[in-house]
């Protein structure tokens, strides 16, 4: 099966409602979880991922019920149902479950789908043992092992690499039996996802005293989380694939759920609504709606300088608009992005099959843009930020573009194909 992608021909026209972050979600599910009582998680998501931590923490025994758009989470002690816990494809469900299953009153496996088990988590394995979490895996890769009993404490160093490890270490470190210092070797990388889990875990209750660089952590021991009421902001990372179309055509959308023209100031891609301003979209606040008005005739983008160390997720989509920008565009700091559900870096070069200019230099992406593309048949390799970015360029492309694993968008963005055919693209599934 693939998602055959035909050109869009006429404007891009009528109005998105942008679906809820992810990102808060699994934290504040996942905290819920931890605080005895009732809290509510308002804005729901239908997204694959979260859908995902959501079977694990009701495998812990947690009871997590649906009213209306919130989530009504009864937090208390984990009293596994089954030894054995899927978190499907989900790696933010794997790294950030994988110390706090050691909470639960019997031992519990984590395992996931098959590309899943080829992941390394080796750095946060050695951590979490460090910190005296009784967790072990063969070959430093899913399932997961984990062992009754709470974490110990104490000091351990972990790289910088990817925020979701360190993130998974600062949730379990409250329910240590001593203070635990985490200290971060070498650089930082996707620091607002760690802001992120730091004002998480506040609004549930729970203290973590971080150095202003990010690089040392100190966790009081012993810690309860409290329950709490949290609105979940829009998804940026979702949002910028409906921006991404509305900048390569001629358009007059409405982007219901941003505001202010800059969305939510704690998503962790906040950045991307910078970088499309950047590269010439206006986005005009519609007061009193809650909204975005993205309108223009068709214009050309400018070529920008992008930073991922911080942002990775938004490598993707970025490119994807670079290719059609005027001139050289540089996006640095990328081997990290090289980690995620694929090699996004490599996946998207395939752009050069499409007649794109894309090279690899160092830890640099440059593309250097064209005027047009030519559809062509790629692989998604099952990630669904590359099969949502190699969808909006085939829109621009002469001729049909087929994709491999059209479903993928739904891990995050389940919305996505119904979104786009709705303002005016023409996609769809076909065997």
């Amino acid at each position: 099966m693939r998602l055959v992608v035909e050109p869009t021909t006429g404007p891009v026209s009528g109005e998105l409602l942008i679906p809820s972050s992810k990102y808060h979600a699994h934290r504040a599910l996942i905290l819920a979880s931890l605080a005895p009582g009732r809290s509510r998680i308002e804005g729901l998501t239908h997204a694959g991922h979260v859908e995902s931590t959501l079977e694990v923490l009701r495998g812990l025994g947690t009871r997590i019920d649906i009213d209306g758009d919130t989530f009504i989470v009864d937090g208390g002690p984990y009293k596994p149902l089954a030894r054995v816990l899927s978190v499907g494809s989900s790696g933010s469900t794997l790294y950030f479950m994988a110390g706090l299953c050691a909470l639960a009153e019997t031992p519990v496996t984590l395992a996931g789908q098959r590309y899943l088990q080829r992941r390394p988590v080796g750095p946060l394995i050695e951590a979490l043992q460090r910190i005296g979490v009784r967790i072990s895996a063969s070959g430093g890769c899913p399932p997961l092992a984990v062992e009754s009993g709470r974490p110990r404490g104490g000091r351990v160093r972990i790289a910088g690499t990817l925020s979701q490890w360190i993130s998974g270490l600062l949730l379990v470190a409250p329910f240590a039996v001593r203070e635990t210092v985490i200290e971060v070797d070498g650089a930082l990388n996707e620091r607002p996802y760690i802001e992120l889990t730091l004002a998480m875990m506040a609004r549930f209750g729970l203290t973590v005293l971080a150095s202003p660089d990010r690089l040392r952590f100190v966790v009081p021991p012993s810690q309860q989380a409290q329950p709490a009421t949290v609105r979940m902001p829009p998804d940026i990372g979702s949002a910028a694939f409906g921006l991404a179309i509305a900048a390569l055509h001629p358009c007059d959308l409405l982007l219901r759920g941003l505001t202010a023209a800059n969305g939510a100031g704690d998503h962790p891609e906040i950045a991307f609504l910078d970088i499309i301003r950047a590269m010439g979209l206006s986005l005009q606040e519609e007061p009193g709606l809650r909204a975005v008005r993205v309108r223009h005739d068709g214009a050309r983008l400018r070529s920008v300088r992008v930073d991922c160390r911080e942002t990775p997720d938004v490598l993707p989509i970025v490119t994807a608009l670079a290719a059609f920008a005027d001139g050289e565009s540089v996006i640095s700091n990328i081997d990290h992005v090289r980690l995620k559900e694929s090699d996004r870096v490599e996946a998207m070069l395939q752009l050069d099959a499409m007649g794109g200019r894309l090279r690899v230099s160092g830890s640099q992406l440059i593309i250097q843009g064209v005027d047009r593309l030519t559809g062509a048949d790629l692989s998604s390799f099952n990630d669904h930020r590359v099969l949502m970015s190699l969808a909006i360029a085939a829109t621009r492309a002469t001729g049909r573009s087929r994709l491999t694993y059209p479903h993928a968008y739904r891990i995050s963005y389940p919305e996505f194909l119904i979104a786009m055919n709705g303002i005016g693209a023409r996609m769809g599934c076909t065997s």
